[in-house]
C-alpha cells in the first residue's frame, strides 16, 4: 500500500500543470477583461430528517445548555434547486462545514461551498464563509472566491428562510447571490 501511495505521489508531483495552460486561461476571456457582476437566485433544501439527509451530525458537545446549539458541527450536502419545490430543477449542490457558534443566539458559521453542475455555470463553484444567524428574517455572508467562470470571484449572499419545520429542523432556504469576477 505504502509503495503504491509513494508511486501515486510522484506521478502527482512529476506532473505540474503546465505553462501554456495557466498561459491560456490568462488570455481567455475569464482571465482578462472587465470584472462582470452576476447576480444568481436560487433555493437550498436543508433536510435533517428523512431516510437520505443532506445534513448530518459530525460532533456534538452535550454540556453545552446553550439554546443556539452552541458546539454542533454539521456536515452539509444540501440540493440547490431553480425553485423552492423540492422538485424544482436541481442546479448544483451545497457542499460543506455548518458549525453553531454562538452560546446566546441560534447562530452557524457555514464554509460552504455552491457547486453547480447544471446551466451556465456547469463547473464552476462559489465558496460562502461567514455567520449565519437563521432566526434572523435576513441574512447577510460573504462570497471568498470561486473557481471555473467565478474564478477571483468576492461578493455576497442575502439568504432568508422560505420554510422551515421546527420539529424536524428541515428548512428551505431562499438565496440571492451578487457575484463580482472575471
Amino acid at each position: 500500500m505504502g509503495l503504491v501511495l509513494l508511486l501515486i505521489l510522484s506521478l502527482v508531483v512529476a506532473a505540474p500543470l503546465a505553462e501554456s495552460q495557466v498561459d491560456e486561461w490568462h488570455e481567455s476571456s475569464y482571465g482578462v477583461g472587465a470584472e462582470k457582476v452576476t447576480r444568481l437566485h436560487l433555493y437550498l433544501h436543508d433536510m435533517v430528517s428523512g431516510k437520505n439527509p443532506s445534513v448530518v451530525k459530525i460532533a456534538d458537545h452535550p454540556n453545552t445548555n446553550s439554546p443556539g446549539f452552541f458546539g454542533f458541527l454539521a456536515m452539509a450536502d444540501d440540493p440547490l434547486t431553480e425553485g423552492p419545490e423540492p422538485t424544482s430543477k436541481t442546479l448544483g449542490r451545497a457542499q460543506g462545514l455548518i458549525a453553531f457558534a454562538s452560546r446566546e443566539e441560534f447562530t452557524d458559521v457555514m464554509s460552504v461551498n455552491f457547486v453547480f453542475t447544471e446551466g451556465d455555470f456547469k463547473g464552476s463553484s462559489l465558496s460562502i464563509l461567514g455567520g449565519n444567524q437563521i432566526l434572523q428574517p435576513v441574512r447577510e455572508m460573504p462570497i471568498i472566491g470561486g473557481t471555473g467562470v467565478f474564478r477571483f470571484a468576492r461578493g455576497f449572499v442575502v439568504a432568508k428562510t422560505y420554510w422551515a419545520n421546527v420539529t424536524t429542523h428541515d428548512l428551505i432556504e431562499e438565496y440571492h447571490l451578487t457575484v463580482m469576477h472575471y
